[in-house]
């Protein structure tokens, strides 16, 4: 149980899960490539202790693998998880009533605690400029915090107990942002900050924002946690960290007085600035768009504090074991919020948000006379209406029949959709929609659509194991390569524009149609570049499913419409990269190349295998 980062610092060292980076370091993508180098090589926590241009230090990967997350919160895992399954299933509590005693008393030691007097945090005011202003990626904006907890009250209902504590980005500097004055806060409107704020801008109040940094790994976990309806994240974070959250107030600001740093200020009505760009968890930078302007108030920072940070992008990343820990605390909740479902997988190799795998279960067909996706549409419907999960693009689902599935084992899973999947029938398109902010494959940002591919019943193809004849044939396209069994990519002519695409996509399926069907292949994948489409699972999901919008990226040889409904014999997704989509993260070679003095021997890093 740790009562700050320190001590959690000092733990992971003890037991060999921290190392210390004692020469000086830039914060300007040195910190974030060394980071990324050490995650990507399954290594340990870092410790920064020499930042250039800061006087403070800085922690990184400190959730770098599940196994080390699980060994930070190592006392009191198994009561917050069953504090979890109580709250997903209350029933539960109700049958067993002694059995969770102890439930009931973990979550009322972890209230939060209002303390008068000493603030650890407010020992010093300082500037943000004196913060380690971390840069992650070249075309990023400027330095961001990556491991804020934001915390804002309900302006109606005033006080912890109402309060929001997320995860969304504050950028420091760069940009028009007047530096030590103003800061850049990214959000969507329908996240926990982003109902106060509408709530404070109907009564024309500013809305007083706190930004804690640091504190017990527990406040980090608890910021970025899905939580059910009325169970607050300050309360779980007291439950992660076996000590109540303690807080304060300060010139009206609420303050946690575990906190390394707090930086607090204000959102008026109205006021933005451009934020951005950013490298992002999908692999890509998001783009520079107006967002909510804070107004620096003061920012504290208690004596010998820590700077937390992480990095993102292209997935694997920290945040990836992020998610596992949180699937693995919550349990079943996707279940008790959804009946009928078994499990939701957002995958990682996607950018989370962009493709779901889904396995739900198919009660009706007893009254059908064939097997078909029936309950299974409507449970869709109720995924795609269900918090982060209403972002997701693309859908496969299914049910289990005769042996059991696991969404996680993406060839095994999608394989079995594709062997059953009716073309004519499976395919549904949900049109001028939402999606991911942070998405660029779209009509605009937010504004994209979606596709659920519902699969369910018998067998009904054999899957094409090497490429059929017909597509080595295809005039104009090239470097046809397996993806795996019955997916199949086609390497084609850079994309121009989307009339010029229907050309060339209507020319693919005329040709394929000309030599007849190929119903082993139902799904084929049109790319700038198949040998790297096809190099691994994770390439394929990456790139197909972050590059293409359903309703204007999917085409089909035969396609056509019946009572409104498409169809096709063969679905023909084009996964070019398109102008108006964000570039990719690229790393600057200069500075993976400085970064090297860190791991030769007698350096910091010089001992570490495998890097």
């Amino acid at each position: 149980m740790y009562r700050n980062l320190e001590d959690c610092i000092v733990d992971l060292e003890k037991n060999g899960h921290l190392v210390r980076i004692r020469e000086e370091v830039d914060p300007y993508l040195e910190m974030a490539a060394i980071h990324l180098k050490v995650y990507e090589a399954g290594g340990p926590a870092l410790l920064f202790e020499n930042v250039k241009g800061s006087k403070f230090r800085a922690a990184s990967n400190l959730f770098g693998t599940v196994e080390r997350s699980k060994f930070i919160f190592r006392h009191t895992w198994d009561a917050v998880q069953n504090v979890m399954a109580v709250r997903n299933d209350p029933m539960k509590a109700l049958k067993n009533p002694l059995n969770n005693i102890g439930t009931g008393l973990t979550a009322l030691k972890a209230l939060p605690l209002k303390k008068s007097g000493s603030m650890p945090v407010a020992a010093q005011e300082i500037n943000i400029a004196d913060l380690p202003l971390i840069q992650s990626w070249p075309m990023d904006g400027g330095a961001f915090v990556t491991l804020p907890q934001v915390y804002t009250e309900d302006p109606d209902k005033p006080g912890i107990m109402n309060s929001n504590l997320g995860m969304y980005r504050v950028q420091l500097s760069g940009n028009e942002y007047e530096l030590n004055k103003e800061i850049g806060l990214h959000y969507q409107i329908h996240r926990g900050i982003g109902v106060h704020q509408d709530k404070s801008n109907k009564q024309g109040r500013p809305l007083k924002v706190s930004c804690f940094v640091g504190g017990p790994p527990a406040h980090t976990l608890a910021a970025v946690m899905p939580l059910p309806e009325g169970l607050s994240e300050m309360t779980v974070a007291g439950m992660l960290a076996g000590r109540r959250f303690r807080y304060s107030y300060e010139d009206g600001f609420c303050i946690s007085n575990d906190a390394d740093f707090v930086i607090t200020g204000e959102i008026h009505p109205g006021e933005t600035k451009p934020e951005g760009p950013f490298g992002d968890h999908l692999g890509y930078y998001s783009l520079t768009h107006p967002f909510p302007l804070m107004r620096v108030h003061k920012v504290y920072a208690k004596p010998n504090a820590i700077w937390p940070f992480t990095v993102v992008g292209r997935p694997p990343q920290e945040d990836t074991a992020f998610g596992d820990l949180i699937h693995e605390l919550t349990g079943d909740a996707i279940k008790q919020e959804i009946p009928g479902v078994k499990e939701v997988h957002a995958v990682d190799a996607a950018g989370v948000h962009p493709l779901l795998f889904a396995i739900g279960s198919e009660r009706y067909t007893p009254y059908q006379q064939v097997k078909q996706p029936a309950e299974l549409l409507t449970i869709v419907n109720r995924i795609l209406g269900t918090g982060q999960l209403s972002l997701a693009k693309y859908v496969f689902i299914t049910a289990e029949d005769k042996r059991p599935l696991d969404t996680h084992n993406e060839v095994d899973f999608l394989t079995y959709i594709m062997e059953r999947i009716d073309l004519q029938r499976d395919i549904h398109f949900y049109t001028n929609t939402t999606i991911d902010t942070l998405d660029y494959s779209g009509t605009g940002l937010n504004s994209g659509s979606k596709v659920v591919f519902a699969a369910y019943g018998d067998k009904k193809r054999e899957l094409c194991t090497e490429v059929p004849e017909v597509l080595k044939e295809l005039r104009g396209f090239e470097n046809v390569r397996m993806v795996m069994p019955g997916i199949v990519a086609v390497q084609g002519p850079a994309f121009a524009d989307y009339a010029g695409a229907k050309r060339q996509l209507e020319q693919m399926c005329s040709a394929i149609e000309e030599k007849g069907p190929i119903p082993s292949c139902p799904m084929i994948i049109l790319s700038d570049d198949s040998t790297f489409i096809s190099a691994s699972i994770s390439n394929f999901l990456w790139a197909t499913f972050t590059r293409s919008n359903p309703s204007h990226d999917i085409y089909g040889v035969n396609s056509h419409y019946e009572n409104k409904h498409w169809a096709c014999d063969n679905v023909i997704i084009d996964a070019r990269v398109k102008p108006h989509q964000a570039p990719p993260l690229i790393p600057d070679p200069t500075v993976a190349k400085n970064i090297e003095r860190l791991f030769v021997q007698g350096a910091s890093l010089g001992g570490m295998k495998n890097l």
